[in-house]
């Protein structure tokens, strides 16, 4: 982590800066400079909530001192005193938001580790495709990007976000799984930071960015509208933000993948590898192969994980979204079918 990512850095929960205990800094070559970054630290916010920074990442979700205790208490003398105290004065709310988040923060970080960043494609797409796709979805060009400030709301493995950076645009990506910390090591940019966090509760200040883009990811939280509503805060007034949601299919294999899935999406995690690896797996690669479909196999098992492991995989219409939007006082509503799966969603914050 980068000392200025401390600026704009947020509790999830209380909303108030953070102050930093540093454990270990690295020197890191970043657009050939050589900075000082923080490897291993802690966060302390008000209110007794802490966090800590882990290969170089800031762990920013509500439940980090839990999924994190063996680093944490081995640094923090009284962790036992600061943890008792968070979880007498917030039981019924962290027992939320770990229910909540477990199942996708593990089905994720499943999906991803197969994924392998020098060789695979992202959603069939090379570095270049995948940064035009961007734009495409931002309507941006790599001009008029320069000098704004973009928030990459789960972003997955992170490839884009170092993209990004290569053409020398500002992005802070953020998930909630274990997926960035490889795409933080590829990370040559000093203008690139990568946070772990939730959607429905970020941490980073109010009105900061001048774009947000969200990709195949409020879908696959337990309430769409919802957290699409805890990220908008984070733009601007006069910023543009770019979701891309499923949509209803009336196709017959479709919705059956989404009945089987109700079902398989509830056992456990390794079990649902090998099972979607025997049996979805051997048609899917046949069929594409036969099709010319480009995609090793790989990609294609990223593709099915995606589909089938996330607890959480809603559908929604396009004037749903717009609703949305228009509650929010968004204006210059435009939504584009992006594929047969998905729409993208594109608008201005209101600056009244």
């Amino acid at each position: 982590m980068q000392y200025k990512l401390l600026e704009i850095l947020r509790c999830p929960v209380t909303k108030s800066k953070l102050t930093l205990k540093i454990i270990k800094e690295v020197q890191r070559t970043f657009d050939e400079a050589i900075i000082t970054t923080i490897e291993e630290g802690i966060l302390f916010a008000e209110n007794d909530w802490f966090y800590p920074i882990i290969e170089g990442i800031p762990r920013l979700c509500v439940e980090a001192f839990i999924d994190y205790k063996v680093f944490l208490k081995m640094h923090l003398s009284n962790f036992e005193e600061k943890v008792k105290t968070i979880k007498t004065e917030n039981e019924g709310f962290l027992n939320y938001v770990i229910q909540k988040n477990k199942r996708t923060k593990e089905s994720f970080t499943k999906e991803w580790a197969v994924y392998n960043y020098e060789k695979d494609k992202t959603w069939n797409a090379d570095d270049a495709q995948m940064f035009n796709r961007f734009l495409l979805e931002t309507d941006e060009t790599t001009i008029s990007l320069q000098n704004k400030i973009v928030f990459d709301a789960g972003c997955g493995n992170g490839k884009l976000n170092c993209l990004l950076g290569k053409k020398n645009i500002t992005n802070i990506g953020m998930d909630f799984s274990n997926s960035i910390i490889v795409a933080n090591k590829h990370n040559t940019s000093q203008n690139v930071h990568f946070i772990q966090g939730d959607v429905q509760f970020p941490p980073i200040a109010f009105d900061y960015f001048d774009i947000i883009h969200c990709s195949g990811v409020l879908i696959h939280t337990n309430n769409t509208e919802l957290s699409f509503s805890c990220i908008t805060p984070l733009l601007k007034p006069g910023g543009k933000m770019s979701v891309f949601l499923y949509h209803p299919r009336n196709n017959f294999i479709h919705n059956s993948f989404n009945k089987i899935r109700k079902v398989t999406s509830k056992l456990p995690l390794s079990f649902q590898y090998y099972l979607y690896l025997f049996t979805l797996f051997p048609v899917s690669y046949l069929i594409k192969k036969l099709k010319s479909n480009p995609q090793n196999a790989r990609e294609m098992m990223v593709d099915i994980l995606d589909w089938f492991t996330p607890e959480f995989r809603s559908e929604h219409t396009h004037n749903e979204v717009a609703a949305w939007f228009y509650k929010r006082a968004f204006t210059q509503i435009s939504i584009t079918t992006s594929d047969m799966f998905g729409f993208n969603t594109i608008a201005i914050k209101n600056t009244n």
